[in-house]
């Protein structure tokens, strides 16, 4: 039975990748678009700018967009996907879930609260039960799950695939793009010939988000993974697709080899959204790129190259597209999770 679904914050970046991945999805029906009040009332074609690389699908753009309260999303919507900022989803979401809805959220708050399950489904679908948690404390009959930062989304299944070798340390270089910081996000005259060496807030979601998807829940709590993490953001003039320098030490042997063969190995799931291999690895030096790879899995796929040993232990490249695989592709697959598990 196909599932209705509503879009919260439909007219942003992240909301219109949202339509173009759930308008043709065998599981999920587009039921609402919310935005805000000064988008309310009118048609989806007038209120969006539509930048994506498809048309409006004609049934969303003849919808009619309503404001982003549960008062108007209707009742037989059962998922919502929300791209809300980040302010606006801390105001909002708990009271979707309280009204009984279930939200798959991009948005970054609530990412590291101890009862909200933070996911990338390849990684630590079990973190998933920790909704029974939530529901038990907050008395919600709906629930709210939460992806990654989409830095984190990139690296964080590489060390899924190299935890066997007890990792201790991690230190991560990102080179991330433009449209990570939204459509007006940074100026042609800040990021044209330039790179910036800093991206507000975003090296301490990298350090502690990915020691909460490497964690382990024993059914009640969580805790988090004891690997050290640390993390130097950058911007730099890529359109899509965020490209990463990592380098892992491990107290067991790890070598280019064994990790080729754990990366290679590491398994993909059975949902829809899910790409086989999860991660593709690369034997050429100059792979991955933005330009050649970040669209493989029809985008939700990781790369690895330049696999090497070096002072620091292992070091490699990785790289995801951060608007698919790090926004609202991983909302639609935590969608897919949830309803595989019952949970819609």
């Amino acid at each position: 039975m196909t599932v209705r679904a509503g879009i919260l914050g439909a007219t942003g970046a992240v909301g219109q990748r949202l339509i173009q991945l759930l308008e043709p999805h065998p599981d999920f029906e587009i039921a609402a678009l919310t935005a805000s009040d000064s988008s309310a009332g009118k048609f989806y074609r007038e209120a969006a700018k539509w930048r994506v690389d498809t048309p409006i699908p004609d049934a969303v753009a003849d919808t009619t967009v309503t404001e982003t309260d549960p008062n108007a999303v209707p009742d037989d919507v059962d998922l919502l996907f929300s791209s809300l900022p980040s302010s606006v989803g801390a105001a909002v979401e708990p009271g979707f879930c309280e009204a009984g809805y279930v939200v798959s959220s991009n948005s970054s708050n609530a990412r590291m609260a101890d009862d909200v399950p933070l996911i990338i489904p390849e990684v630590n679908a079990d973190h998933l039960d920790l909704l029974e948690v939530q529901r038990d404390e907050r008395g919600w009959d709906g629930a709210l799950v939460k992806n990654p930062n989409c830095s984190t989304i990139t690296f964080v299944p590489t060390l899924a695939a190299l935890a066997e070798f007890d990792l201790e340390r991690v230190h991560v270089a990102t080179l991330q793009a433009v449209s990570g910081a939204g459509y007006d996000g940074v100026t042609s005259m800040e990021i044209i010939d330039n790179a910036i060496p800093h991206i507000g807030g975003e090296e301490e979601k990298l350090e502690t988000e990915s020691k909460k998807l490497l964690g382990t829940f024993d059914g009640a709590e969580l805790d988090l993974h004891g690997v050290d993490v640390s993390a130097s953001c950058n911007r730099i003039p890529t359109l899509d697709g965020h490209l990463e320098n990592v380098w892992v030490e491990a107290g067991d042997d790890l070598t280019p080899e064994s990790a080729v063969e754990a990366l290679e190995a590491y398994p993909s799931l059975d949902l829809p959204s899910s790409p086989d291999p999860l991660i593709h690895v690369f034997e050429d030096l100059e792979r991955p790129q933005p330009r050649l790879d970040r669209t493989l899995g029809e985008g939700m796929a990781i790369s690895v190259g330049a696999l090497q040993e070096s002072t620091f232990g292992l070091q490699y490249n990785c790289l995801a597209h951060n608007t698919i695989r790090g926004a609202a592709g991983a909302s639609v697959l935590n969608g897919e999770l949830l309803l595989e598990n019952g949970y819609l």
